[in-house]
């Protein structure tokens, strides 16, 4: 496999020359299951490859002050960077496990983001936190580590509340022996709160799989993907006034992709300012309207982790297995 990934990459490389507008190859096509899509994503608009050769990509996190994008390769434990001046670097090695000798295949951070300070947070699957450290690289602190005392199983996606608090799920991804670890404390795989208090709150742990989740515009709803191929589902959540959460719902089933054979599941997922939902699963990244109408996906033709807003809002940012990529868009990220 690292052989023929390795074949794929020179090829792109290659192939990047005879794109002499961005000078960067493309990958995959739009598919459009509604006309509604055309006011998100242009005809023409196409899926640029900026990188390749990564292991597993994901949490790709645009940092404003510095016009760069940071992202994961959670088998490499390393943390990249990428911007149109200097291409790719290194930017923290390792990401999420600190211990001695190796942990699992999946031992590096997952999901990323900024919080209000402008702090890099991370959902580390090794070290099994939260984290969030200066992006001046001072060191990281802990968030999270535990529930009611016992470890957490390797927390996978992380996003911060206006409030300050954090919200992130703990599936067993991570672990060496997956959902078998022998090292393992709690029984489910939870969506939890870390408030600024540092109380940690159980808010579900009726998810088989949960994964990626965001807040829609207003941050009445929290979705959250669940990553389990017998029920590929979003869930949508209420949230209260004092941040638990309330009834979910089924926002979007996707099982039905996933039995057609496309790759993937729904995984990391982000919000536009008008409350559409962009999330990765079977296929690429599905577009939903906010009442959970697909109207259609960006195909990429790989199984897809996760997605994040960039540049100047517009460009949506997307790691897919062992690809970088972007696309511009006619959407505006949540926040910007």
């Amino acid at each position: 496999m690292k052989i023929v990934k390795f074949i794929i990459c020179v090829f792109l490389i290659c192939q990047s020359r005879s794109f002499a507008q961005s000078g960067f190859p493309t990958l995959g096509k739009i598919i459009r299951n509604d006309p509604q899509l055309d006011a998100l994503i242009a005809p023409d608009a196409k899926l640029e490859v900026l990188a390749s050769g990564f292991t597993w990509a994901e949490g790709p996190v645009w940092i404003k002050e510095g016009g760069y994008l940071l992202f994961s390769d959670v088998p490499q434990n390393t943390v990249f960077k990428w911007n149109a001046k200097e291409g790719l670097t290194s930017f923290l090695k390792p990401s999420g496990f600190t211990g001695v000798g190796t942990y699992g295949d999946e031992p590096g951070s997952n999901g990323l983001t900024l919080n209000r300070q402008g702090h890099l947070v991370s959902a580390e699957h090794g070290d099994r936190r939260i984290s969030v450290m200066p992006l001046s690289g001072v060191g990281k602190r802990t968030v999270a580590d535990n529930y009611q005392g016992k470890r957490f199983n390797s927390p996978n996606d992380v996003v911060q509340h206006s409030s300050g608090a954090y919200y992130f799920t703990d599936p067993p991804y991570g672990m060496p022996k997956k959902h078998e670890d022998p090292t393992r404390e709690i029984d489910w795989f939870g969506v939890y709160r870390a408030g600024t208090d540092g109380k940690v709150t159980l808010l579900t742990k009726d998810m088989t799989r949960p994964n990626g989740l965001a807040f829609s515009p207003d941050e009445k709803i929290l979705y959250v993907a669940q990553s389990d191929p017998d029920k590929a589902i979003i869930m949508a959540f209420p949230v209260q006034a004092d941040g638990s959460v309330g009834q979910g719902k089924v926002f979007f089933d996707a099982t039905s992709m996933v039995k057609q054979g496309l790759p993937g599941l729904p995984d990391g997922l982000k919000v536009d300012s008008n409350g559409n939902v962009w999330s990765s699963g079977p296929g690429g990244i599905l577009v939903f309207s906010p009442a959970g109408k697909l109207l259609g996906r960006i195909e990429t033709g790989e199984a897809t982790a996760n997605c994040g807003w960039g540049d100047d809002g517009s460009t949506l940012y997307i790691t897919a297995d062992m690809y970088l990529c972007r696309i511009k868009t006619k959407a505006k990220g949540a926040g910007w």
